[in-house]
């Protein structure tokens, strides 16, 4: 198995975004290309990742792989890449050898690990409310709500699309109507922590879009989707207990 990416750049900001949720991944390679399935330790929310085979300048791969690895030290070294760095990567007996090139050629060999779980699966969900938006009009509505709530209520209502956040003393709203392509909209809320939305958004610098999907009291799915990668987050919702 060989893997090159000219442009890695991008994809060490998807790993670092991935490790906000989970310690340990499985990469799958296939001859169609990269994926990561994997559940944060809790249990509250699920990422999916997806890198075509397209979006390598190298791609050999004899057989299916699967290499455990700690997102920690794969992070670590990603970091390293700089502006123009080409990745090279490939399966060594129980190592996964990365090689950044630039003005100067550097390898790291990190130890592929047994990850003992189940295998993942994203399941099959269907959605009342289907809203596209712009990314960075979206992480600043999650980002208001941080201000005032540890969790953020999604709304859609009379072709409305509504970001909303309350405390015990303060709150935030946010309408949009003509600036989001609202693409399935029957009335729905559902409330989902703010803990974990401010990890998520992390992904917004990454595409211009973002789709949102949820329901009444139920998961919400963010998709950051290009011609490049598939990147999709379902978080569950927050039920709040009554006395």
């Amino acid at each position: 198995m060989i893997l090159k990416l000219n442009n890695p750049k991008l994809f060490a900001e998807i790993i670092s975004i991935i490790s906000e949720l989970v310690l340990e991944v499985r990469i799958k390679i296939k001859p169609d290309g990269m994926s990561i399935i994997a559940i944060d330790p809790a249990n509250v929310a699920m990422v999916s990742f997806k890198l075509p085979h397209t979006a390598f300048s190298e791609f050999k791969v004899e057989q299916n792989e699967v290499l455990g690895v700690s997102l920690d030290s794969l992070k670590g070294v990603l970091r390293r890449i700089k502006a123009g760095s080409v990745l090279l990567m490939e399966k060594q007996e129980n190592e996964l050898k990365l090689e950044i090139k630039d003005k100067i050629n550097r390898e790291f060999h990190l130890a592929l690990i047994d990850i003992d779980e189940q295998e993942k699966e994203i399941p099959n969900l269907s959605f009342a409310s289907k809203v596209e938006m712009n990314s960075s009009d979206f992480a600043e509505a999650v980002e208001d709500c941080a201000v005032v709530a540890d969790s953020c209520a999604f709304v859609s209502k009379d072709g409305k699309f509504i970001i909303q956040g309350k405390g015990s003393l303060n709150s935030f709203k946010s309408e949009f109507s003509d600036e989001v392509n609202i693409m399935q909209a029957e009335n729905a809320a559902s409330k989902y922590s703010l803990e974990y939305l401010q990890k998520l958004v992390k992904a917004t610098k990454l595409t211009e879009k973002v789709g949102i999907n949820f329901s009444n009291d139920y998961p919400l799915k963010l998709d950051f989707n290009t011609n490049f990668f598939e990147l999709s987050f379902i978080l569950a919702p927050r039920v709040e207990s009554e006395d």
